[in-house]
């Protein structure tokens, strides 16, 4: 498969790809189980940063819902999907900003030892998501929103367990509170890239009318 593989043929064997399909189904199951495991354990925490991976489960399901729903439409069709989450993304992000000031305000620390060990599962499943959806990271926008989004859950992971270790040992939220921060600071960034590259696409249809 072509890394640089951009034209909208080409796009469409890609998303068509069976293989992807079953990837994006296993995402979809998966990222609707740690949406539950991560709001529970959030919640009994009081850990931002996990409502924070929650919400984010939450949206990345629906993610490769729209996905799967688009896979064998026109490539302009797929782009505005990928415009659709874009908006989601952006609107995690502001909202994850936002919870992580009220934490900040409130100062309770969280539980760190739930937050680190729920961290390191929800890590464990977005390696795996994000090392099946690897080969698919520069197909057209709709892929790379999917592929973006499976890095920044990993990314995010990490900076949880982080975050646990740091709650554990200053007995503090501020770390919690940090981890959020950047999680909704990535959101906001990956919404840019993926509705630059959008309307792009959306720019040569037109383009080629």
């Amino acid at each position: 498969m072509s890394a640089h593989c951009h034209s909208d043929s080409c796009t469409s064997s890609q998303s068509a790809d069976p293989r992807y399909r079953r990837i994006l189904w296993i995402a979809l199951i998966l990222n609707l189980a740690m949406f539950v495991v991560e709001l529970a354990a959030g919640l009994a925490s009081g850990s931002v940063s996990l409502l924070a991976d929650a919400i984010d489960f939450f949206g990345d399901a629906a993610n490769y819902g729209v996905s799967l729903a688009v896979l064998s439409m026109a490539l302009v069709i797929r782009a505005k999907a990928a415009l659709l989450k874009a908006a989601c993304m952006l609107g995690f992000g502001l909202f994850v900003l936002g919870k992580a000031a009220w934490s900040a305000r409130a100062g309770v620390p969280p539980e760190a030892i739930m937050m680190g060990v729920v961290g390191f599962i929800a890590l464990c499943v977005n390696v795996g998501v994000a090392a099946m959806l690897y080969a698919y990271r520069n197909g057209d926008a709709n892929m790379q929103s999917v592929w973006l989004c499976s890095r920044n859950d990993a990314l995010s992971n990490v900076a949880v367990i982080l975050a646990a270790f740091g709650v554990f040992g200053t007995a503090s939220a501020w770390p919690d509170v940090i981890v959020a921060s950047i999680m909704g600071l990535l959101a906001i960034s990956s919404a840019f890239t993926v509705f630059k590259s959008a309307r792009k696409e959306l720019a040569a249809d037109r383009s080629a009318a």
